[in-house]
């Protein structure tokens, strides 16, 4: 089977310099390779691909009544299992300053993996509610996956399209 491209996700908050989101994001980056060094999904990134994408993940904040979206994002995504490791800057207060985890293609590569839709969308016409899921779960395979990962696929899809989340 021919292996999957990785790249490795993170999130900064805005409302430092960029050069610092850089940084934080280095941080969080070793931080992964201490805890998930011998993962092959780690090895297979840090020998292959070694691609970053660093996400604007808005502000940082502790306060349960008004908790930063880095940190909402952080549990967002840990809620699904996502493999994660963060950073907390001692020299701010020990705030959450970045959080990164790998994605594989079937995430973002949308040429290779389309959306839903397209293509699929004239085969719903005229036909049953039953056809239409018929035709969801056969797209649903193009993932080849257990039930589980293609829901946590179709989950961070959606999670990191452009229109929800932006570049850092």
């Amino acid at each position: 089977m021919e292996k999957l491209e990785l790249r490795m996700y993170g999130l900064v908050p805005y409302n430092i310099s960029p050069i610092q989101q850089a940084i934080q994001f280095g941080h969080a980056v070793v931080e992964y390779g201490l805890e998930h060094f011998t993962d092959d999904v780690y090895q297979d990134w840090a020998k292959n691909w070694k691609t970053f994408i660093i996400l604007n993940g808005t502000t940082t904040n502790l306060n349960p009544e008004k908790l930063g979206g880095l940190n909402k994002h952080l549990q967002n995504l840990s809620n699904i299992g996502v493999k994660i490791s963060s950073f907390h800057e001692p020299d701010l207060g020990d705030q959450l300053t970045a959080f990164v985890f790998i994605v594989d293609e079937r995430v973002f590569n949308r040429e290779k993996y389309p959306d839903y839709n397209g293509d699929y969308e004239s085969d719903f016409l005229d036909t049953s509610l039953a056809d239409e899921k018929s035709n969801y779960e056969e797209w649903k395979s193009q993932f080849n996956d257990t039930e589980e990962n293609v829901n946590k696929i179709l989950f961070l899809r959606d999670y990191l399209h452009p229109k929800n989340i932006r570049m850092a």
